[in-house]
C-alpha cells in the first residue's frame, strides 16, 4: 500500500528478460529483499539490492497493462517505499495495482499550476471523479475535471520539479490508477457475490437504494 507522495526520482539502468534494475539512493535506506516499491505508480518486489540499486521481476501481465515495455536505459522513474503505519497518508490510498494506462493530450499553463489533459478509454474514466483522487505514474493527485474521453489535473510546481512529470509531454504515455474504494463501491452495485463453485450468481441483497432505505440509511 502506498500513498502517491513520491520519495524519489530513479535512473533505469536495465530492463528485459523479465526484470527491471533501478539506480536509486533514498528508497534503498532501509530496504530489504521482499520489500514493495512503487515505480511509476506499479508495485514491484525487491530482489536484490545495494547501496545504489535495486532489482525487481516484472510479469508479463506487469508490462501489457502498464508503460514499462517503454522504459529504456536512463528513463527516470518515480519511486516511493510501502506506507508504514507510523507515516502520514499526505495523498490517497493507492495499491499499486494499475488499472491501465493513458497518453497526455495537452499541457496548459494556469498562472502557477499547470493543467495536464490525459485521454484514457472508457472502463477507465468511469472511475475518474471530479474533485477525486487518481494516480498518475504513482502520483496522488486530485481530478479537476472529466469528459467522457479525458480528465484533467492542475499540477503545482513541486510536484513537476520532484517527479519524473518535469520531462512529460503531449503524447507521453502515464500508468493510472483509480481509486482502489471507488472499485469496491461499484463492485458492490452490481450486486455479484461468488458461489463455492467460482460462479458468480445475482446477490440476494444488492447495494441499492431500497436496500439502503430498509437499513436505516
Amino acid at each position: 500500500m502506498f500513498t502517491g507522495i513520491i520519495e524519489e526520482v530513479g535512473t533505469v539502468q536495465r530492463i528485459g528478460g523479465g526484470s527491471i534494475a533501478i539506480a536509486a539512493e533514498h528508497v534503498l535506506g532501509d530496504a530489504h529483499v521482499g520489500d514493495s516499491i512503487a515505480v511509476n505508480g506499479i508495485c514491484l518486489t525487491v530482489t536484490s539490492f545495494d547501496r545504489h540499486h535495486f532489482t525487481a521481476d516484472v510479469m508479463p501481465e506487469t508490462v501489457r497493462r502498464t508503460s514499462l515495455a517503454e522504459l529504456k536505459k536512463g528513463s527516470p522513474v518515480n519511486l516511493e517505499r510501502a506506507l508504514s503505519l507510523a507515516s502520514r497518508l499526505g495523498g490517497h490510498i493507492v495499491s499499486g495495482h494499475i488499472d491501465g494506462t493513458g497518453r497526455i493530450e495537452s499541457l496548459e499553463k494556469e498562472d502557477n499550476a499547470l493543467l495536464l489533459k490525459v485521454a484514457a478509454n472508457p472502463a477507465i474514466l468511469r472511475g475518474i471523479v471530479e474533485k477525486g483522487s487518481v494516480a498518475l505514474d504513482g502520483i496522488s493527485l486530485t481530478v479537476a475535471a472529466v469528459t467522457e474521453a479525458d480528465f484533467t489535473v492542475s499540477l503545482i510546481p513541486h510536484t513537476r520539479e520532484v517527479t519524473n512529470l518535469r520531462g512529460k509531454k503531449a503524447g507521453s504515455l502515464l500508468n493510472i490508477e483509480t481509486d482502489v474504494i471507488g472499485k469496491y463501491v461499484e463492485k458492490m452495485m452490481q450486486g455479484a457475490y461468488k458461489e463455492p463453485g467460482g460462479r458468480a450468481e445475482p446477490a440476494k441483497k444488492a447495494l441499492t437504494r431500497a436496500f439502503l432505505l430498509e437499513n436505516g440509511f
